[in-house]
């Protein structure tokens, strides 16, 4: 029997798995002469080089060329994160689920009235051509501003840095979600409408019942690319305004020069990115329809 299309893609991702972790052990080999050359440096130079990361003394056991770390350095990070996730030793010293907590709780309320305000305003302007053109320059001008760049104004204005990244998520999340619910509304067979009209069915049930189950896997596509945005969007805001959250954890490792959580927090970041993806694809695969 052929091995089925997804065994090979996953021996062929297992391969490549197993390949980067070969260069990643290769790169950071441990130096041959990393205890002789601690004679040379001075106290200064030593010094300098813990700043980097580097620990000349540490012997070739802990020590490697380029002061990034092993994989087995990363994964006794990971297991040290992993088996104790909530505890809080502080405010700069919080375990990843709290700061995943925090993060979430920021995505899940901007995209929430992100979803209050693009879902109805894209079904207005979708079934409205007149509405549509008149606020097209608008969305045109708005949309390419990078999220980031409305940070200074919404923390003058709102005087509170979780508040501000609430906003920030809100703001990038509107505009696919309002262009693709648009564009579904205004997509739907005038069939289907014409049936509708005939029927005298109320613009209501039209509403519910005809337009909204044609139109929800294209509002679904929206929310799916919102969300992304969102989580790439909240990481670099919490680096801006710090307190917690998976974006200050990663600015506060590296302000700690630990290299090896920073890793950690980048692979977290894109674990839950595929996950929060997933559910969004399972729910679009749930509502698009085989005409």
């Amino acid at each position: 029997m052929q091995p089925s299309l997804s065994v090979k893609a996953a021996l062929v991702s297992l391969c490549l798995l197993l390949t980067l972790l070969g260069i990643w052990t290769v790169a950071t080999k441990p130096a041959a002469s990393g205890t002789a050359s601690v004679a040379t440096l001075t106290p200064e130079e030593i010094e300098y080089q813990k700043m980097l990361g580097k620990d000349p003394a540490a012997g070739q056991g802990a020590a490697n060329a380029s002061g990034f770390p092993t994989p087995a350095q990363f994964a006794a990070t990971a297991w040290k994160h992993l088996s104790n996730p909530v505890y809080d030793n502080g405010p700069n010293d919080k375990g990843i689920l709290i700061q995943l907590g925090h993060s979430l709780a920021r995505v899940a309320l901007g995209f929430l009235l992100a979803c209050l305000v693009a879902l109805p305003l894209g079904f207005v302007i979708g079934m409205s051509p007149l509405l549509a053109r008149s606020l097209d320059p608008f969305i045109q001008v708005l949309k390419p501003i990078s999220p980031l760049a409305w940070m200074p104004l919404a923390l003058y204005t709102i005087k509170d840095s979780s508040t501000s990244g609430i906003f920030v998520i809100f703001i990038c999340s509107v505009w696919p979600m309002l262009l693709n619910t648009a564009f579904g509304v205004a997509s739907v067979k005038r069939d289907w409408l014409n049936v509708a009209r005939t029927l005298e069915v109320s613009p209501l049930r039209k509403a519910f019942l005809v337009i909204l189950p044609a139109a929800a896997p294209t509002i679904l596509t929206g929310m799916r690319i919102s969300m992304g945005i969102a989580w790439l969007v909240i990481v670099a805001a919490e680096m801006l305004v710090g307190g917690t959250g998976i974006g200050y954890f990663v600015w506060n490792e590296w302000n700690n020069l630990s290299l090896s959580n920073v890793l950690f927090a980048i692979l977290v970041i894109g674990v839950v990115g595929m996950l929060l993806d997933l559910v969004f694809a399972t729910l679009q695969k749930a509502v698009t329809y085989v005409e």
